[in-house]
C-alpha cells in the first residue's frame, strides 16, 4: 500500500448519492493511516454545498442530465459533456488517484469514465434494484461494482458484481441520541407518539399535499409530528401548520440535517422508498409506510420497498392511492402499537450493518491489486 493514498469519490444530486459517498469517505479515513479525499461533483447541485458542510473538499464539473421533454436546455449537454471530460482529465491528472469511486449522479460518470480510460482503479456503488443510467453506462468500463441488491447480472457483468449493502452515515448506524434529545431538538413535548413525513432531501409534493389535507386528523390522534417538507413545499406546509389545531405538535422544516435527532424521536415514519431511506430505517430500526415515487426508473423504489413488505417489514401505500389510504393507514398503525413492534422486528432480518466496511474492504484490494500488477 501507498504510504500516503489519495482517493477520488464522485457521488451527488440527491442525498442517494451523496450521503453514500460520504458514508464511504468516512469509512476509508477511519480505516487508513494517511489518506486525501477529494470528491468531485456538479456545479450547482446539493453536493457542492453537502460534501464541505460534511469536512471534504469539493470540486466542481460543469455537467447535467438531459432532460426527457423536449428542452432548450439539452442544447447545451454535449458542450457540458466536452466540458466535464476536460475537467474530470484535469483533476485527475493534477491529483494523481490511487482509486475512483462513484455513487451516482452526474458528475461520477465522466470521472470515472476518464479514470478507467487512464488506469486508475475505479469501484462504482448501485444501491438500487434498478441501476441509473449513469452506473449502467459505466459497468463495462470500470472494476469492481457494489450492490446492495442481489439480481443485478442482467445489468452488469457478473463476474465484477459484490454484494455489500447500502453505506450509511455513521451517526445513523451508530444511533446514539435517545428520544427525550430527539423531542428536545425539534421542541415537541413527551407523552405522544412522533411521525416522521420524510419525502427525501427535495422533498415529496404528493407526500406534503396529503398530510396538509389532513393535518387536524392525523395530530387529532394524539401524535406529533416532524415534517420535512423540501424547500419548494415549504412556506405553504409551515403556513399549514400555523393554522393547525394543535400547532405545537407539529414541527415543520425544509430539511432536516441531524436525521440521528429525527430517527430517534420517531415511533412512525412515513417516507419515499429510495435506497438511502430504507438501509436508513432498517438500521434505526422503526416501522415505516413507504410511499414509492412512481417515476423512478423501471419503478425501482416500488421494488425496494416490496422487499420489505413480503418480509412483513413495512407498508405499502402507492401514491395514486395515498389520498385514499395514507390518512386511515397512518391512523391504524398510531392505534396498533403491536403491530408497529412486529414490523420493527420483522426489519432486523434486513440489516446490513457491515456495508461500509464492505465497501472499503474492496476499495483497499483495488488499490493492492493495483500495486501488485
Amino acid at each position: 500500500m501507498p504510504e500516503k493514498m489519495k482517493i477520488l469519490v464522485s457521488g451527488g444530486g440527491t442525498g442517494g448519492h451523496i450521503f453514500p459517498a460520504i458514508a464511504i469517505a468516512n469509512g476509508l479515513n477511519d480505516r487508513l493511516k494517511d489518506v486525501t479525499i477529494l470528491f468531485v461533483g456538479a456545479r450547482g447541485r446539493m453536493e457542492m454545498e453537502k460534501v464541505p458542510k460534511a469536512g471534504y473538499p469539493i470540486r466542481g464539473l460543469w455537467i447535467s442530465g438531459l432532460q426527457r421533454s423536449l428542452s432548450l436546455s439539452n442544447l447545451a449537454f454535449p458542450f457540458k459533456l466536452v466540458s466535464s471530460l476536460l475537467g474530470a482529465a484535469k483533476i485527475i491528472k493534477q491529483f494523481k488517484p490511487d482509486v475512483a469511486i462513484g455513487t451516482g449522479g452526474y458528475a461520477s460518470g465522466p470521472l470515472l469514465f476518464v479514470a478507467a480510460r487512464k488506469k486508475v482503479p475505479t469501484l462504482i456503488l448501485e444501491q438500487n434494484s434498478y441501476p441509473g443510467i449513469t452506473n449502467k453506462l459505466l459497468a463495462k468500463k470500470v472494476d469492481k461494482i457494489c450492490v446492495a441488491y442481489r439480481e443485478l447480472e442482467k445489468y452488469f457483468p457478473e463476474e465484477k458484481i459484490v454484494v455489500t449493502g447500502t453505506p450509511i452515515r455513521k451517526e445513523i448506524r451508530e444511533l446514539k441520541v435517545s428520544r427525550g434529545e430527539g423531542l428536545k431538538h425539534f421542541g415537541l413535548a413527551d407523552g405522544k407518539p412522533v411521525v416522521l413525513i420524510i419525502g427525501g432531501s427535495q422533498g415529496a409534493r404528493k407526500i406534503n399535499e396529503v398530510i396538509a389535507r389532513n393535518l387536524d386528523k392525523i395530530v387529532g390522534q394524539g401524535v406529533s409530528l416532524i415534517w420535512q417538507t423540501g424547500k419548494p413545499s415549504f412556506e405553504s406546509a409551515r403556513a399549514r401548520a400555523r393554522n393547525c389545531s394543535q400547532k405545537e405538535s407539529v414541527h415543520v422544516t425544509d430539511f432536516i440535517s441531524r436525521m440521528d435527532m429525527a430517527y430517534a424521536a420517531a415511533d412512525l415514519i412515513v417516507s419515499r422508498a429510495g435506497a438511502i431511506a430504507i438501509a436508513e430505517i432498517i438500521a434505526v430500526n422503526k416501522p415505516a409506510i413507504f410511499i414509492p415515487l412512481p417515476t423512478a426508473a423501471e419503478d425501482h423504489q416500488t421494488k425496494n420497498a416490496e422487499t420489505l413488505v413480503k418480509g412483513h417489514a413495512a407498508v405499502l401505500v402507492k401514491e395514486s392511492e395515498a389520498d385514499e389510504k395514507l390518512p386511515q393507514t397512518l391512523t391504524d398503525l398510531i392505534k396498533q402499537k403491536s403491530t408497529r413492534l412486529v414490523l420493527a422486528q420483522n426489519l432486523k432480518r434486513f440489516e446490513r450493518p457491515d456495508a461500509t466496511e464492505n465497501i472499503v474492504n474492496e476499495v483497499i484490494k483495488l488499490i493492492k491489486r493495483e500495486i501488485e500488477w
